[in-house]
């Protein structure tokens, strides 16, 4: 049998589209709009008309920006027609079926186009869940199914996943990833397993998202405040499996689970429960969140709402800060404070360490004046709060001290025994550890009432984030104070307990451990899955890219402590990351980590 070669770029003219939900309209749009002609097929006229009423709107506002003109937008709405008859695909060279992802209505699909369209026609599911394999492998012609994941919104979306299985033709593959690049999208070619690239690392950490919900470690807004401000992502995991819907998201994990057995993708029960109820989201008007409607996307209060801190209680009072510390993050905290009006005392474990930290601080106001982000007057009063020390001593009268020095309990203890000493009664004390127990740290200390921690991120000028930890020993008005001075430095302050990761990297290392193990089994490239993750998923950077920009041993080092913590398998540092790190590969900071570097 022959199947449509790629040797003509237009070797897929006429596409059907089997299904037209959200998913299966917007897909018919980009074909339309890149000059296909365009089948709708769906057994309700409803959705029928509801798609062609959301093409000629889409393509309205188009006529409104001036991106078409009236006669283009005519020669759009004319490629496309609908019908409820699978028998309208006869004369398709490709058919992609979004139809619901259950496995015997994509099975019956593909059985009935079995009798309908030509032999060389191609078939894609747009599953992405469901064995593409399986599909194929009960079809008449195997060679001719693939699968053709597209993201939804499909006109806004760049990536779509070219899944092929081991009984797929290769000038299938070609054809269709062809065809992707002629509607202006990135074709990534991935092999056939549950969740594909994209899906396969998003899901299950949106599923470790809604268990951490569910064992009320942290409220649903601080969650996704936490990865949206912690890692710059476009939405919050609650808010997103909101959007994808519920019950989809289940799907697609118990696929994930059943083919990797892995515990990480092992549904949340909360997903179930949520299921079944009918709250699968912002189509049920209510998932995680409560929406105005069924389909609107814009939350309204509920009994989970915060109150907004008004029952916090009164913190106690702060006028000066301790910055314990001469690197990055010390630096960049005493800048924080000191640009809010604070009187800092900056020390480091001499004096020259502690002088040379406020140059630095001297070196980044200077930037921010040369970019128009601050007056000089203003870098210069800043300065002016910052004093140097070189030993812990200077904390004496400080009403909070913030320790920002190397990530090593020890260290760190030590460095608390030594503020309990200085600093007088009533002093807040914070870590800014992002891995290490908390309590440990209070426990070096007479007063781990008094201790907390105040995760800054890096840099700490830009970083809006700052998660601030409770132990079980920390004191009602610390916590309160902690919360009020966050406001008055202008960070978003997100509450968590005292357990491994807090919320960023706890959600953060899993993801970035798995895309490691997706090399390490040679499912993907790294290039590959990095594409996925920023076209698919919105990321601001690939997980190999922020791997090498985190440093690997940085990365280690965490997932270690995770894996410790919580004892699952799933979260076992990948084999080829713990290579890499003895080969002295770190990342950027060496040259090589994942990819190699110019040396500065």
């Amino acid at each position: 049998m022959d199947l449509p070669s790629t040797s003509s770029p237009s070797s897929l003219r006429t596409i059907a589209v089997v299904g037209l939900g959200t998913m299966g309209t917007g897909i018919a749009e980009v074909l339309a709009r890149a000059g296909r002609e365009v089948v709708g097929i769906d057994i309700s006229e409803a959705a029928a008309r509801r798609a062609s009423g959301a093409l000629a709107a889409a393509t309205a506002r188009s006529v409104a920006r001036q991106k078409l003109t009236e006669q283009e937008r005519a020669e759009v709405l004319a490629r496309f027609r609908t019908s409820a008859e699978l028998s309208a695909a006869a004369d398709a060279d490709l058919v992609i079926e979004v139809v619901p992802e259950d496995y015997e209505l994509k099975h019956r699909v593909f059985d009935e186009l079995d009798a309908v369209v030509r032999p060389d026609t191609v078939l894609a599911t747009g599953t992405n869940a469901l064995s593409v394999t399986r599909l194929a492998a009960e079809s008449l012609h195997p060679e001719r199914v693939l699968g053709m994941h597209f993201f939804n919104p499909a006109p806004a979306m760049r990536l779509v996943e070219i899944v092929s299985s081991v009984l797929t033709a290769p000038t299938a593959v070609e054809a269709v990833t062809s065809l992707a690049r002629e509607l202006g999208k990135e074709p990534v070619a991935v092999g056939d397993r549950p969740g594909f690239v994209a899906d396969g690392l998003l899901f299950g950490y949106l599923n470790q998202a809604a268990a951490m919900y569910e064992a009320k470690y942290a409220s649903r807004e601080d969650i996704d405040a936490a990865m949206k401000l912690g890692c710059g992502l476009p939405m919050g995991p609650l808010a997103l499996l909101d959007l994808v819907g519920v019950d989809t998201a289940r799907t697609v994990l118990e696929a994930m689970y059943a083919s990797s057995g892995d515990r990480l993708h092992a549904p949340a029960p909360i997903l179930g429960q949520l299921v079944e109820a009918g709250l699968t989201g912002q189509k049920a008007g209510r998932g995680f969140y409560t929406y105005e409607a069924p389909g609107s996307p814009v939350v309204v209060r509920d009994l989970q709402t915060p109150l907004d801190g008004s029952l916090l209680g009164a913190g106690r009072p702060v006028s000066s800060v301790g910055v314990a510390g001469s690197g990055t993050m010390a630096s960049g905290i005493a800048q924080v404070f000191a640009q809010a009006g604070y009187a800092v005392v900056l020390a480091a474990r001499s004096q020259e360490k502690a002088e040379a930290a406020k140059a630095a601080i001297g070196k980044s106001l200077g930037r921010a004046v040369s970019k128009g982000r601050l007056s000089e007057e203003a870098a210069a009063q800043t300065l002016d709060l910052i004093t140097p020390a070189g030993s812990l001593e200077a904390f004496a009268e400080v009403d909070l001290a913030v320790e920002a020095v190397a990530e090593d309990l020890a260290v760190k203890q030590q460095l608390f025994a030594g503020l309990d000493k200085v600093c007088k009664p009533g002093a807040v004390l914070a870590t800014t550890t992002s891995s290490l127990p908390v309590i440990a740290v209070a426990r070096a200390t007479e007063r781990p009432q008094d201790v907390i921690g105040m995760h800054f991120f890096n840099p700490a000028p830009a970083m809006k984030l700052v998660e601030v930890v409770r132990t079980v020993l920390t004191a009602d008005d610390v916590h309160a104070t902690v919360r009020e001075v966050c406001g008055k430095i202008r960070k978003h302050a997100v509450d968590c307990g005292d357990r491994a990761g807090f919320i960023v990297n706890a959600l953060l290392f899993p993801y970035l451990n798995n895309a490691v193990k997706m090399v390490e089994q040679h499912y993907a490239s790294l290039d590959d899955i990095d594409a996925a993750m920023k076209l698919g998923g919105g990321y601001p950077m690939g997980p190999f890219e922020l791997l090498d920009v985190v440093g690997l041993d940085v990365s280690l080092a965490i997932e270690k402590v995770l894996h410790q913590e919580f004892r699952d398998p799933g979260l076992a540092p990948s084999p080829l990351l713990e290579h890499l790190v003895a080969a002295g590969c770190l990342g950027r900071k060496t040259g090589r980590g994942f990819r190699e570097y110019a040396r500065r």
